[in-house]
């Protein structure tokens, strides 16, 4: 390796540690909020139009489509922000967000596969075990965000056990099992980002 090339490397290796200290302003807290409602316009129209007991396949692809649709416009935001915000240190702080964020998505994304496919007797578990992973990737991401976002973490691992204690019952699922807990938990985490950004929106 070359000196020059050690000094890129050095650079390089600098930047990534300061975009995993410092914490990411690339979330909108307004696009943060709407998928919130999302979340609740989404349970709402489950409830008035699907038929009780629910058909796991529909009550599946309502949940997947509302939330592919929310991490488009929350990462696509995120994107323009953090180039706007981060400047040079855009692309490392995009990157250091996105791996403390990964493994929850992916684990929640995997979830509904692996239980439709050895256990759909225990699809009815599908949402609180959705909360608990969103919980511990809040948590996981910790360091990028501020330090308040702890209650919301705290809330959806809350949400998670209480709906998981409720659904054993009779072991139904509920479109408010989803949408009360990320509706809320979206405003909450929107609204830690509203006051950590000092109200300021654009910044």
């Amino acid at each position: 390796m070359t000196d020059l090339e050690k000094a890129l490397a050095d650079i390089d290796a600098i930047k990534a540690q300061l975009a995993r200290d410092t914490e990411f302003r690339g979330w909108g807290p307004a696009t943060v909020a709407l998928t919130g409602l999302m979340a609740g316009a989404a349970a709402a129209a489950q409830a008035a139009f699907m038929p009780d007991p629910v058909d796991v396949p529909n009550w599946l692809a309502i949940w997947v489509i509302t939330a592919v649709l929310g991490i488009v416009l929350v990462v696509a935001e995120a994107m323009t922000r953090s180039r706007r915000l981060h400047s040079h240190l855009a692309d490392e702080m995009i990157h250091a967000a996105a791996v403390q964020f990964v493994p929850a998505a992916v684990v929640g994304a995997a979830l509904p596969v692996v239980v439709l496919a050895v256990a759909p007797d225990a699809a009815w578990m599908l949402p609180g075990l959705w909360q608990i992973v969103f919980g511990l990737g809040i948590f996981a991401a910790s360091r990028a965000l501020p330090q308040a976002m702890a209650v919301t973490g705290a809330w959806y691992l809350a949400c998670g056990l209480v709906v998981l204690a409720v659904a054993a019952g009779d072991r139904g699922l509920s479109p408010w099992a989803m949408g009360l807990p990320f509706g809320i938990g979206q405003l909450m985490f929107a609204a830690v980002l509203h006051r950590a950004l000092g109200g300021r929106h654009g910044v």
